[in-house]
């Protein structure tokens, strides 16, 4: 009959068999996207609206790869994944309806379907790991009837200082502004203090991230994109880049290789030291994954602070290659200052490289003040 409802049951477009509806995962990347997965290894995501697509796109995609968000980013549309939709679709029936209405409501729901290539799928299985212990857990859901707050630039910088993650996160999952605002904060002469706002925006995205991770995502382009900008000054940016790296390298570790375009500029090399050593700490891995072996010359450099940093990247990164250079650079006592959680650290370049060698979990005969090597 013309004008007659057709109802149906969605099924996968790659298999043909009937799928179970999405459901909630135990932790939501991007918002509230449910997913679902198909017999034939298929993994869907439901966009109830049919407007953010792009987002139940990577959703599909990084559930698909088992939450591993640096595989995800690497993958090609076609070569390493295949794609499906399936449109006008309900979410409150589980059905697809040939007109877009039912029981006076529109239906524009979206299922966005992502198949890996075998061999993806094998790499993704091998790669599947239990979840790291410096991951922060899922941030509680805040009551959708509460009285959202909105960000204040006065407010922000008073949190800030006085380092309140919790009214930090709290004020950014209710205006996203808050990010911007930190970011504003970090342009301001005192060392101490940019190096203290670095920590804190890190932290702050590290929760943030749990509920919101586009967001921060959005914090990381712009970040690099006012570094990349000759005509700004770019203080604090390098610092704050690798904290939000660090504190969640399971989902921004691909940021990582970026941070080296900025090693050849003598002013900004210190803080890629940095950064890069703030992010081998939680995964050296990413680290030996990118020019790792260029940095070895930094060891000779000059300058006692660039030495002090690289000793530090090095040694978190478990570089046993340079465990001789290492040793002999315990005897050089030139007095450094490193900040470590946004506070500052005064120590020597020989105590870092004692430090250094200790990481490396490998035992090392390290010469004395005189030369002699100890028996």
């Amino acid at each position: 009959m013309k004008g007659q409802q057709i109802k149906i049951r969605p099924r996968c477009p790659f298999c043909g068999d009937e799928i179970e509806p999405p459901q909630d995962q135990d932790q939501r990347k991007l918002g509230e996207f449910k997913v679902g997965r198909c017999q034939c290894g298929a993994v869907y995501a439901c966009d109830a609206t049919g407007h953010n697509i792009g987002s139940a796109m990577i959703e599909a995609l990084v559930h698909a790869c088992n939450d591993n968000w640096e595989l995800a980013w690497e993958l090609l549309p076609d070569q390493d994944y295949l794609t499906g939709r399936v449109e006008s679709y309900d979410e409150i029936t589980h059905q697809t309806l040939e007109q877009r209405h039912l029981d006076g409501r529109y239906v524009r729901g979206v299922l966005y379907f992502v198949r890996l290539q075998k061999e993806i799928e094998e790499i993704t299985q091998q790669l599947q790991a239990k979840p790291a212990d410096y991951l922060p857990p899922l941030e509680p859901e805040r009551d959708p009837h509460r009285r959202r707050q909105r960000a204040d630039k006065k407010e922000v910088q008073r949190l800030a200082l006085a380092g309140d993650i919790d009214g930090l996160v709290d004020l950014t999952l209710d205006d996203v502004r808050t990010l911007r605002f930190l970011q504003r904060l970090l342009y301001t002469p005192d060392d101490d203090q940019r190096w203290w706002l670095a920590h804190v925006i890190g932290q702050v995205c590290a929760r943030v991230a749990t509920r919101q991770p586009g967001v921060v995502s959005d914090l990381l382009h712009r970040l690099f994109d006012a570094s990349s900008d000759s005509a700004a000054a770019n203080w604090g940016l390098v610092e704050t880049m690798g904290a939000i790296i660090a504190g969640r390298p399971d989902i921004y570790g691909a940021f990582t290789r970026h941070l080296l375009r900025y090693i050849n500029h003598v002013s900004t090399r210190p803080l890629v030291l940095w950064a890069l050593g703030s992010v081998a700490a939680r995964r050296p891995d990413l680290i030996r994954a990118n020019q790792f072996y260029q940095l070895f010359n930094l060891l000779n450099d000059p300058d006692a602070l660039t030495r002090a940093l690289t000793i530090r990247l090095l040694g978190r990164a478990g570089a046993r290659e340079v465990c001789d250079r290492l040793a002999a650079l315990t005897r050089d006592q030139t007095p450094v200052t490193i900040h470590e959680e946004g506070r500052p650290r005064a120590t020597t370049v020989g105590d870092l490289a004692a430090e250094a060698l200790m990481m490396t979990s490998q035992e090392v005969i390290i010469a004395p003040m005189d030369g002699r090597a100890n028996q």
